[in-house]
């Protein structure tokens, strides 16, 4: 008896399909393997488009997130603003941004006087020890913000 050898036969073609295939995975991979996180400066940006040119105050926002957060895949957070909910006094809106997370923009929260209370709680993902930044929008247009580091131990989304 003999035995016969399985013989692959890969043509010119197949090379040619296999090597594209990878040239294209690889540079898919170098095109997601560097996402650009948030930095300070992107946070600052993002605040001072926000604010528009108006002073930035410091003040009326009590922003309630943990020191230490044993897992970055959900933060608690809640924020409140000072403010009366009066037709004439009121908080339009509460942006909270993160400064170490891809994007530096995590929610942003919007009242009326009818809210009655500025008060809004959520969890958030932290990819790592970061500060956290809530902004107010007050119906009058003046803008305030407040400032919370959280040290992430394990987790987050993405370090």
């Amino acid at each position: 008896m003999q035995s016969q050898k399985n013989k692959i036969q890969v043509s010119r073609r197949d090379i040619l399909n296999y090597t594209s295939a990878g040239i294209l995975a690889a540079a898919g991979i170098s095109l997601f393997g560097s996402i650009v996180k948030a930095d300070k400066k992107m946070t600052v940006h993002a605040v001072s488009k926000l604010a528009g040119g108006k002073e930035i105050m410091s003040g009326k926002i009590t922003l309630e997130l943990p020191q230490i957060a044993e897992n970055g895949n959900t933060v608690p957070l809640s924020v409140e603003v000072d403010s009366p909910m009066t037709d004439a006094d009121y908080v339009k809106s509460v942006h909270i941004f993160a400064e170490g997370n891809p994007e530096p923009s995590v929610a942003s929260f919007h009242f009326t006087p009818a809210s009655g209370v500025a008060k809004a709680s959520v969890r958030m993902r932290l990819a790592k020890t970061q500060n956290v930044v809530a902004v107010a929008e007050m119906s009058n247009g003046s803008i305030f913000q407040a400032t919370t580091e959280v040290k992430v131990t394990i987790g987050g989304c993405g370090g």
